[in-house]
């Protein structure tokens, strides 16, 4: 029996990336999700991550509220950064539409999300849930860009808690081989492999990346959405790295 597991880059709106390659896995992957133990995520990571292992029949669902969130950033005068404009309160909405009611028991050691200490600064892979809303605090934690997101981090277990992405980005877990999973280009088995003649890497925490003006692009995007045309294609993307992936490493049916 093969010990298995996922993990999924914070990667802010190019987690449509992260839709398509889970519905690649859905899709053509079941060979490889039958030895999944666990998922694991930072971010939009954590996100895709808590769907695949919760509510995989709501990808597509997912899809929608994504490209809708994206459409109502680009509208507003200075995206999610516009004063008024209550960013995690549209992500909690999502959250709680997608996520069925005993998420918090599918999720129970099997989903590990990474967060990060305001006090400390340290990291932390959360894989405890109590409750739904315990889950829905963390997914809200690993997500809770400063500034961009808001000014007030999100409080769990009385203390305030980050984007999980300053710390790592891409949580790699210590039993079995972990499948890691990124929209950025770099040493992934799921990601874009971008073309040239020089190829230096940097590590950023924990996902290590081609230091490449495409990646930049994507970094800008990350943030401030690009068009619906643009995000379908991210999306194909994911799904035809992940395809690849499979027929590689012949998990694809």
């Amino acid at each position: 029996m093969k010990h298995i597991n996922l993990s999924f880059a914070a990667c802010g709106f190019l987690g449509i990336y992260h839709l398509g390659a889970a519905s690649a896995l859905c899709n053509h992957g079941r060979n490889l999700l039958k030895d999944v133990k666990a998922c694991a995520g930072a971010s939009a990571g954590s996100l895709v991550a808590s769907v695949l292992l919760t509510a995989p029949q709501k990808i597509e669902e997912c899809n929608k509220f994504t490209y809708d969130f994206a459409e109502e950033i680009r509208r507003q005068s200075f995206g999610a950064l516009t004063p008024g404009y209550d960013f995690m309160a549209r992500l909690r909405s999502g959250v709680e539409s997608i996520l069925p009611t005993n998420a918090h028991e599918l999720a129970h050691g099997r989903l590990h999300v990474s967060i990060t200490n305001t006090r400390t600064r340290r990291n932390c892979l959360v894989s405890s849930f109590p409750s739904r809303e315990d889950l829905v605090k963390v997914l809200l934690a690993s997500s809770f860009l400063p500034i961009y997101a808001g000014l007030k981090p999100v409080e769990y277990k009385g203390q305030r808690w980050v984007d999980g992405g300053f710390t790592n980005s891409l949580p790699v877990l210590p039993v079995g081989r972990t499948v890691t999973i990124s929209p950025f280009s770099g040493r992934l088995d799921i990601s874009p492999q971008d073309k040239g003649r020089l190829h230096f890497y940097v590590s950023i925490t924990n996902q290590e990346v081609l230091l490449s003006v495409a990646n930049l692009v994507r970094l800008n995007r990350a943030l401030f959405p690009p068009s619906r045309r643009t995000m379908e294609s991210l999306y194909r993307r994911g799904f035809d790295d992940t395809s690849r992936f499979l027929v590689k490493e012949n998990w694809f049916e």
